[in-house]
């Protein structure tokens, strides 16, 4: 915890959530019990390494397993009793989030008014980057497509319309990506959306907007992160740090952000503060 604080004031930054890093692979593991063995250890861990050495500063989020929504969900309830801020499901895996067992998860998220975020994992095993001869190829590929999948199959299953009072978010692949898979869904949804996505009743793009329930984390350097703002609102994308990773540039990428001219101070806010704000119910 004092690594972490100590991190915070270099930003400065008021409070930061954290994600683990092993633990993103939590969905390739494929024995249930021991899935959730797994998730349960780290979500105490996390609760008694942080909370009591932090004063706030520090909001943990719960990691679920993926193969059994039923224990997803109670130990969604447990995270909330540990003082847990969030909760989040890995993205890869051979599971999609859209599937109607996950829905106990959505309505206990619902009920204890925990968000719900899917993050990337970067793993060159991914579905989709596995084919690639190295790494650079592989890690290119494996944080967006991870992310797209599961934020597709919510979409068109309905996720986001059903449980309009729970906050979604799509972490690790920026968010340049989020207006053309919008356009491109739409598309698909006005060719074959009462056929295919029946409890999908409006456009995909209506659902991703300013005061909305799905979010997505940026990287501090995307070139067309204020075209992105302009589409879809300034309290919707939340900047990442990807500290302590070995490709995290924070604190610089912090100062980075916020001397952006290109963004106005209503964007600028709103990807340092606003969105996350929202995001994890501190508004």
């Amino acid at each position: 915890a004092e690594d972490w604080l100590a991190a915070l004031d270099r930003g400065p930054v008021e409070w930061s959530a954290v994600y683990p890093t092993l633990g993103l692979y939590a969905g390739y593991v494929r024995d249930p019990a021991y899935q959730a063995t797994l998730c349960r250890a780290y979500n105490d861990w996390l609760a008694e390494t942080f909370y009591p050495h932090c004063d706030g500063r520090i909001l943990g989020v719960a990691l679920l397993p993926t193969l059994d929504p039923a224990a997803a969900a109670a130990e969604l309830h447990r995270a909330a009793g540990l003082g847990h801020a969030g909760v989040m499901f890995p993205a890869d895996g051979t599971h999609l989030l859209g599937h109607a067992g996950y829905d106990v998860v959505y309505e206990a998220a619902r009920e204890a008014r925990l968000p719900v975020a899917v993050h990337a994992s970067g793993s060159p095993f991914a579905p989709g980057a596995e084919i690639f001869p190295t790494f650079i190829q592989a890690h290119s590929v494996a944080h967006p497509y991870g992310i797209i999948r599961q934020f597709t199959s919510m979409m068109f299953e309905g996720v986001f319309e059903r449980f309009p009072e729970v906050n979604f978010g799509f972490l690790e692949a920026g968010a340049t990506w989020l207006p053309w898979w919008l356009d491109r869904m739409d598309e698909e949804y006005e060719s074959r959306g009462a056929a295919e996505a029946p409890l999908l009743t409006r456009a995909p793009s209506t659902f991703v907007h300013k005061g909305g329930n799905v979010f997505v984390g940026c990287e501090p350097n995307e070139r067309m992160l204020g075209q992105v703002l302009d589409l879809v609102g300034d309290d919707v994308v939340m900047y990442a740090s990807d500290y302590p990773h070995w490709d995290s540039d924070y604190p610089g990428s912090l100062q980075y952000m916020r001397a952006r001219e290109d963004l106005t101070d209503a964007q600028r806010r709103g990807v340092l503060y606003e969105a996350a704000n929202r995001f994890y119910y501190r508004s």
